[in-house]
C-alpha cells in the first residue's frame, strides 16, 4: 500500500488528524477481521451528505438561470457513482484501501462500490478536520472542468461540433459519431449523456440540459483527447 502522505499530496490537503483520513480507507471487511469495529461507514454517511450540499451550491453559483428540475438533473449526474468513481481512480484510491482477505481475493481493490464509499468518506473526513471550505476547495477540484462543460455546450456561439468535424476531416482521421447512451428525467426535463466515437471506439463524453449541448459537450472533450493545442474557443456564429 501506499503512504498516505502520498494521497494527502493528491488531495491538496493536510490533515491535522491523520487518524480520519485511515479511518476514511478502512471498510468494514477489515475492521470485521481486526475486530475494531472502526470502518469508514459513519464517514461515507456524512461526506454523502456533505457532497450533496457543495454540488448544489456549486451549481446554484454556476447555473443561476436554470430551474429547480434542470439544477436536480445535473446534480444527480454529479453526484452519481458512475461520476465519482472517476474521481476515486483519478486519486487510485483502492491502492490505499484497508480490506479484509475476503475482499482482497475478489479485486476489492478496484471495485466501483468501494471506490466511491471511500471518496465519500474522505470528503468527509476532510470536513471534519478542516470544515466545509476545505471540503469545497476538493470537490471544486474535481467538478469545476465538469461545470464548464455545461456553461460552454449552452454556448450557441462556440461550436465544438464543427471544429471537430474540419479537424478530423483535414488529417484524414474518419467522421465522427454521436451516440446517444443515456437520457435521465422526464420528457420536458431531461439531462443527455453522449459519447463521441471515432472508428467505432468511444472517445470521450459530454452531457447536457439538451442533447444538442450534450454534443457539443462531448465533441468538446474529443478535440481535448486528440489536439490538446485546439483553441479553447472556437465560435462559428
Amino acid at each position: 500500500m501506499e503512504t498516505l502522505e502520498k494521497l494527502e499530496r493528491e488531495l491538496d490537503y493536510r490533515f491535522n488528524d491523520s487518524v480520519l483520513l485511515k479511518k476514511a480507507l478502512i471498510h468494514s471487511s477489515h475492521a470485521h477481521e481486526q475486530n475494531t469495529g472502526e470502518d469508514n461507514e459513519q464517514l461515507e454517511f456524512l461526506g454523502d451528505a456533505v457532497l450533496g450540499l457543495l454540488v448544489s451550491d456549486l451549481l446554484f453559483r454556476a447555473h443561476p438561470s436554470l430551474t429547480e428540475g434542470e439544477l436536480s438533473k445535473l446534480k444527480g449526474f454529479f453526484v452519481s457513482s458512475a461520476n465519482l468513481v472517476k474521481y476515486a481512480e483519478q486519486l487510485e484510491l483502492g491502492q490505499y484501501l484497508y480490506l479484509g482477505k475476503g475482499e482482497e481475493k475478489t479485486g476489492g481493490r478496484s471495485k466501483p462500490a468501494l471506490l466511491v464509499d471511500a471518496l465519500e468518506a474522505i470528503i468527509g473526513a476532510i470536513y471534519l478536520d478542516g470544515g466545509l471550505d476545505a471540503a469545497r476547495r476538493l470537490i471544486s477540484k474535481f467538478m469545476e472542468p465538469q461545470l464548464d462543460e455545461v456553461r460552454l455546450a449552452g454556448n450557441r456561439s462556440v461550436d465544438f461540433k464543427s471544429a471537430l468535424q474540419e479537424y478530423l476531416q483535414s488529417r484524414s482521421m474518419g467522421t465522427p459519431r454521436y451516440i446517444a447512451v443515456r437520457e435521465v428525467g422526464p420528457d420536458h426535463e431531461k439531462l443527455f449523456t453522449v459519447d463521441v466515437e471515432l472508428d467505432g471506439k468511444a472517445i470521450s463524453r459530454g452531457i447536457g440540459l439538451t442533447k444538442k449541448a450534450a454534443e457539443q459537450a462531448a465533441a468538446r472533450q474529443a478535440l481535448q483527447q486528440i489536439n490538446p493545442n485546439q483553441q479553447e474557443h472556437p465560435a462559428y456564429d
